[in-house]
């Protein structure tokens, strides 16, 4: 068994806005927190800089690459979108019609690929579809159900549901069926039966700022996180919402992965990510931190109110022998808050086994779930 799951550990810049991974793994591309987003390539053991894509103006908020037509899609606080599509060695910027009036906040991809949704600082959600005749990307928008910034956006599988999260503390499921683009399949009859920016469901759990909403792979499952150090599953979203609420004694979360149904995911401030696990009865507990560092026993509290003293006056970390950590694991692969995590490698049971995070540390984390969860899936 690995000392660490972490089984690679990467620093790119000082830190990182947000990452994604290009459809075979072999290139990655990152806001190094700036206008840009560069695009790495593995070369044997080395990380070598291929582009920089620098059409925005202003900090790119989210990034994501599609895995059948591998193109990239990127938003920025100038209230812009771009679509890159790969013409030979350049990455050649469409620009997508956003009608935003305020800034651009996160982004995705649907699972058909065929839409992506786009959350804004202007209490609404573009959901953006190539238009053919004309030859460029527009968007329908969802308006006047924020109170507040969208946050974060996760697809359902059906490719039709579209679950959000604002400032407002709400987590919301739309119906984003567009005519022309979607088609009224038999498989999920009450989603295309909907209409554009209806909304199925809206969760009140969260009386803070809400982030990192995920769908488990089946789509039966919701799980998104609050800035009081809670995170919340729900079941059944569609029909009747069964709600768990559960409290974190550590700090919040940024963002959430479904590694199985059963397993989950929590990455934020604590710079560990925190594994959830659902028993055989679907209660949902805490199990522990992944990246478990052992705790140096401290002999007094005097030594770690010396301690404290030193890091606020600014004494070098590197002084004493007998330094004491803290009483539980923070973080240890990540030294800042990890704001962005991305599934890389499944499993033949379909479950998560390779997961990548990163952070204001400006690390990018990969982490290896292969032997070190053996909780029941």
């Amino acid at each position: 068994m690995a000392a660490t799951p972490a089984v690679a550990i990467h620093q790119f810049a000082e830190c990182i806005t947000c990452h994604a991974w290009s459809p075979d793994q072999s290139m990655i591309a990152f806001c190094p927190n700036n206008n840009e987003v560069h695009i790495y390539k593995l070369f044997t053991d080395k990380w070598e800089k291929l582009h920089v894509l620098a059409k925005h103006d202003q900090i790119v908020s989210g990034i994501d690459w599609s895995r059948s037509s591998n193109k990239i899609v990127t938003v920025s606080h100038d209230r812009n979108s771009y679509v890159w599509t790969q013409e030979g060695s350049d990455w050649v910027p469409t620009l997508v019609i956003l009608k935003l009036n305020r800034a651009a906040l996160c982004v995705q991809w649907s699972p058909k690929e065929n839409k992506f949704a786009v959350g804004s600082g202007a209490k609404s959600v573009c959901i953006c579809y190539y238009e053919q005749e004309n030859n460029w990307w527009i968007s329908k928008v969802i308006r006047k159900r924020h109170e507040s910034s969208v946050t974060s956006l996760a697809w359902h599988p059906n490719n039709i549901y579209l679950a959000t999260t604002s400032t407002d503390g709400k987590c919301r499921v739309f119906s984003t069926f567009i005519k022309g683009v979607d088609t009224r399949g038999s498989q999920s009859s009450t989603a295309t039966d909907s209409k554009f920016g209806e909304q199925i469901t809206q969760l009140d759990l969260s009386s803070t700022w809400a982030f990192g909403v995920r769908w488990s792979a089946s789509g039966k499952t919701l799980a998104y996180a609050g800035h009081n150090s809670m995170i919340y599953f729900v079941d059944e979203v569609e029909s009747a919402p069964a709600a768990q609420n559960l409290a974190l004694r550590d700090l919040p979360l940024r963002d959430v992965l479904f590694v199985s149904e059963s397993v989950a995911i929590g990455v934020g401030f604590d710079c560990n990510p925190m594994i959830f696990a659902a028993d055989d009865t679907g209660l949902w507990s805490f199990v522990r931190f992944l990246d478990e560092r052992k705790a140096t026993p401290s002999t007094s509290k005097a030594s770690q109110l010396s301690e404290a003293l030193g890091k606020l006056y600014g004494q070098s970390k590197g002084t004493s022998s007998d330094t004491v950590e803290p009483s539980k694991p923070r973080g240890g692969a990540h030294e800042n808050c990890i704001t962005c995590i991305v599934p890389l490698t499944k499993g033949r049971d379909g479950t998560i086994k390779r997961f990548s995070t990163s952070g204001l540390d400006g690390k990018i984390v990969v982490w290896d779930l292969e032997n070190h969860i053996t909780i029941a899936k």
